[in-house]
């Protein structure tokens, strides 16, 4: 099984609070159903965003170590 590591996110200041990260994580989401992988959230953003939304551990590698 092929996975992807999220080590870190990251956005330039000025888009701060703009909900910027959040697409970021959701386009990484996207990539990885398309392409049939899972993600190891390591940065600690995507992790955050996979404990809150339910609807996108389906591509979540080990799901265990978000919702433990």
């Amino acid at each position: 099984m092929q996975k992807l590591v999220m080590e870190h996110t990251e956005v330039n200041p000025a888009f701060s609070g703009r909900g910027v990260g959040n697409a970021l994580v959701m386009a990484a989401v996207a990539y990885a159903r398309a392409q049939n992988i899972k993600i190891n959230p390591v940065c600690p953003f995507a992790k955050m965003l996979f404990k809150k939304d339910e609807s996108i551990r389906d591509v979540l590698f080990k799901e265990r170590l978000i919702v433990s």
